[in-house]
């Protein structure tokens, strides 16, 4: 039977007394125990001994006193509230129980066993010490902490705490020692429930007081008075972290066996194997594996992150009970990111034995609002029916100006956290840009379509979610040249070294301390080529030549600029940073779905476009062009940094200065892109099933024209091109029609595939993106004599009113939707906390 284990006694364990102690609940014969701090108080008789008598009253006194010393113990840990410790243990024939014993052992203020129960287990004659040594040769094979005697006691004898899950009721109950809790148990347990489920014949057992003890477990001082860290048992977390030791991740080695023999790992230090969990979306890899570093979004188990360790410094000296519940929730969460993680459902997996369960359950509502606040857990196109946050963290009212992919993140993460808020967009549309085109009989991504790197991306999130596939890129891709000629791959690999070798020279440059003036990137790249092939004596062929500017279009397309713009000490700044590792992946489905379902239930009003923020007062004001006002307590701007950089909002007051000169050494990257629709894959034989291909610029001048060609229906069904133009060729097809820029790419095309017929398309389309109003650019890219810190200042809010989100506010994701969402989460979780 589930039923409140009966103690008898007051304290952390009452002495037996003549008279009912005030712990105890008169009428139903259960007994409360508390262990407050206690004091005894002397009380004065008012009668005086009479003369003669003093000397042999003081004389009984203390004869009681030495008598009730041996009889009684207290608790010898320094600061422990339990006057008379009550044994939990029982094990031994000679158990102390609430009586005498040599020695109380200490594992909470609630929570002790006596000398005898040691004994029992420790001594190698007496009957429990078999127990002992089989758990010890368990946790000493799996774990790294010792496997003392009181860590057996916490991990195999402490008895179980459950909470009634009546909501009226909620109290918690100590179950039998011999029941064994499990997540099924905790997730249905009402009072006085039986294991079969049938309740208790007479009083409503919810009715009964609650043990004392479990009033002092919330106690400020009750944490730091417990001897051992509690260690959880069947964790979630336990699948994703089986090479670790388990002690050091928060779990139990008694119940979490390693699956990956730690001298294997030893000899192999290079090893990072990610586990193969099932049902699990391969690109979910929360956690760093030993020896694993350089990913992003993920944290390693068995250490905080900073942001913990502000949050929740309490842990910082002994960070177990922290890393056991974050682990725990991180795990459950990419169990199952479709439904909203509560704590209700994260408790149930709290398995671990004494009142510090009680202590874990209380605390895991403040890790849980805080992952939740972050956007580690409860985030993506998650729909929410009731505030993810308290009322604490409510701000009254934001306004959110543009809705891209930052200002949807930011306001359905806000939404979610149960802050009111209205999202201006100056087009009539959403997504900013993402603007996907379905005219040529497949999705085209007019803006951005490729997911670069799909571990722990919230894009591929989001997919799950939505249960949307993405097609995972492949590697090859053939560089062609005019006349219909395949490149050699050793020629195409040679130069990619040669490439690689000259960047690695940019960054070897850079690290020279002596050298602090910039260089735009391309005048760098000229030199350094240059210096290499006088030094070498090399002399690249007219064909490697040609296979090296095709490299270098690339590393504009990547910038999003002609090289003399971008700083070579800065073009990759992000690189120093954990980026998204695994796939490549083409959303067929495009990222407009994503976007739609993240606004979803969300106050869009579209055709605002905001022209004046005055924050000079409590309350923030935002103008539109038509003089349309709206006022809130906080304000997040996501415009492009082009309109940032063209005054095309004025705010009052102006901008801090370092803002201003940070928004104007970034420089507004521009690409194009071109589709076409054909009548039928006339590329298909010499593709042969790639997902793109390379075309080899004729001439210097023609680099970024039509470099690669990718192929948008990757089945195979429909006939679709899309391809880029990029740097010089930006501005190339700037003053021309439509029409002709369709013309020079057919061009190319008819020279590349010179043996197939290459049609004239059915359908077709241009971006501008150069000069669409409300964008003006495609990404942002550092300028020579700027710095990726600007990245960083122009996130800065400024008086904690005006906030900003967008990709030129993230420095470690810049020029992607991925980091244009992930600000408006960042964003999102410091209007939350502020």
């Amino acid at each position: 039977m589930l039923s409140d284990a009966d103690y008898s006694g007051n304290g952390s364990g009452a002495r037996r007394a003549r008279k009912r102690s005030s712990g105890e609940s008169s009428g139903d014969g259960q007994t409360l125990r508390s262990s407050g701090r206690q004091s005894t108080t002397r009380v004065k008789r008012s009668n005086n001994p009479p003369p003669g008598q003093s000397k042999r009253k003081a004389t009984e006194t203390e004869e009681e006193d030495e008598q009730a010393e041996k009889k009684y113990r207290k608790c010898e840990k320094a600061g422990c509230s339990a006057i008379y410790p009550v044994c939990f243990a029982s094990a031994s024939d000679r158990c102390a129980k609430n009586g005498y014993t040599s020695r109380w052992y200490h594992l909470s203020c609630g929570e002790h066993f006596c000398n005898e129960c040691f004994d029992h287990y420790y001594r190698s004659h007496k009957d429990g010490y078999e127990t002992f040594a089989s758990w010890r040769k368990v946790w000493t094979s799996n774990g790294k902490s010792e496997p003392s005697l009181k860590a057996f006691m916490a991990d195999q004898q402490l008895p179980f705490w459950v909470q009634c899950t009546k909501p009226d009721c909620r109290k918690w109950r100590q179950l039998t020692k011999e029941i064994q809790l499990t997540a099924s148990l905790a997730a249905a347990y009402r009072c006085g429930m039986k294991v079969n489920n049938v309740k208790i014949e007479g009083p409503d057992q919810c009715s009964q007081p609650e043990d004392l003890r479990v009033a002092e477990v919330s106690e400020s001082w009750w944490h730091s008075m417990l001897i051992l860290p509690p260690l959880l048992k069947e964790s979630p977390a336990g699948a994703f972290l089986s090479a670790y030791y388990p002690d050091c991740v928060g779990m139990s080695p008694s119940g979490s066996p390693c699956n990956v023999s730690m001298t294997e790992l030893r000899a192999e230090p290079c090893r990072a194997v990610q586990p193969q969990i099932p049902g699990l979306c391969p690109y979910f890899q929360p956690f760093y594996q030993p020896n694993e570093c350089g990913k992003a979004l993920c944290v390693r188990p068995d250490m905080m992150e900073l942001d913990e360790l502000y949050e929740f410094p309490e842990f910082s000296r002994d960070p177990t009970m922290y890393l056991a519940l974050r682990n725990l929730i991180l795990a459950s969460w990419h169990k199952n990111c479709k439904e909203v993680l509560t704590a209700e459902k994260c408790a149930q997996h709290i398995i671990v034995r004494g009142l510090v369960r009680v202590c874990c359950v209380q605390e895991l509502d403040r890790v849980l609002h805080f992952m939740t606040r972050k956007g580690l857990i409860n985030t993506g196109v998650l729909a929410v029916k009731q505030p993810l946050l308290p009322e604490r963290y409510h701000s009254k009212k934001v306004i959110v100006i543009g809705a891209g992919a930052a200002g949807l993140a930011a306001a359905r993460q806000l939404q979610n956290f149960g802050t009111q808020v209205v999202l201006l967009e100056a087009r009539d549309r959403i997504g900013g840009r993402v603007w996907d085109d379905g005219s040529l009989g497949v999705t085209v991504g007019r803006g951005a379509q490729i997911v670069n790197g799909c571990v722990n991306n919230p894009i591929a999130l989001m997919c799950e979610q939505m249960g949307i596939r993405m097609h995972k890129l492949g590697e090859r891709c053939d560089l062609f040249q005019e006349g219909g000629r395949a490149t050699d791959p050793a020629i195409d690999k040679r130069m990619d070294f040669h490439f690689n070798a000259i960047l690695d020279v940019v960054s070897d440059w850079r690290n020279d301390k002596s050298q602090s003036q910039d260089s735009p990137l391309g005048e760098k790249v000229q030199e350094i080529k240059k210096n290499f092939l006088q030094e070498s004596g090399m002399q690249f062929s007219d064909l490697e030549e040609k296979v090296l500017q095709f490299h270098l279009s690339n590393l504009e397309f990547a910038c999003g600029s002609t090289l003399d713009q971008v700083s070579a000490r800065f073009w990759d700044h992000n690189e120093f940073f954990a980026q998204f590792s695994g796939d490549h992946t083409l959303l067929t489905k495009g990222y407009s779905v994503l976007l739609h379902k993240l606004a979803e239930g969300l106050d869009i009003r579209t055709n605002c476009p905001v022209q004046a923020i005055d924050y000079s007062a409590d309350a923030v004001k935002v103008t539109s062009s038509n003089g349309s006002q709206w006022t809130a307590q906080k304000v997040l701007v996501t415009v492009p940094l082009t309109l940032l950089q063209k005054n095309a909002i004025r705010f009052n007051p102006p901008l801090p200065e370092r803002k201003l000169k940070a928004i104007h050494s970034l420089g507004a990257g521009i690409i194009e892109k071109i589709a076409l629709q054909f009548p039928n894959r006339f590329w298909d034989s010499k593709i042969q099933g790639a997902d793109y291909f390379g075309h080899i610029p004729p001439c210097p001048e023609k680099r970024g024209m039509f470099s690669v060609f990718y192929d948008l229906d990757p089945q195979g069904k429909q006939a679709v091109l899309m391809s880029i133009m990029s740097g010089d060729a930006v501005s190339a097809v700037g003053d021309l029609e439509d029409s002709e820029v369709v013309d020079e790419c057919l061009k190319v095309l008819r020279e590349l595939f010179t043996d197939q017929e290459v049609p004239d398309p059915l359908n077709y389309f241009v971006t501008r993106w150069s000069k669409d109003v409300w964008a003006q650019m495609s990404y942002s890219f550092v300028k020579t004599g700027g710095s990726g810190e600007a990245y960083d200042i122009l996130a800065e809010d400024v008086q904690g009113k005006v906030f900003f989100a967008g990709e030129a506010t993230n420095r470690h994701f810049p020029q992607t939707v991925t980091g244009a969402y992930l600000s408006g989460v960042r964003e999102a979780s410091k209007m939350a906390a502020v």
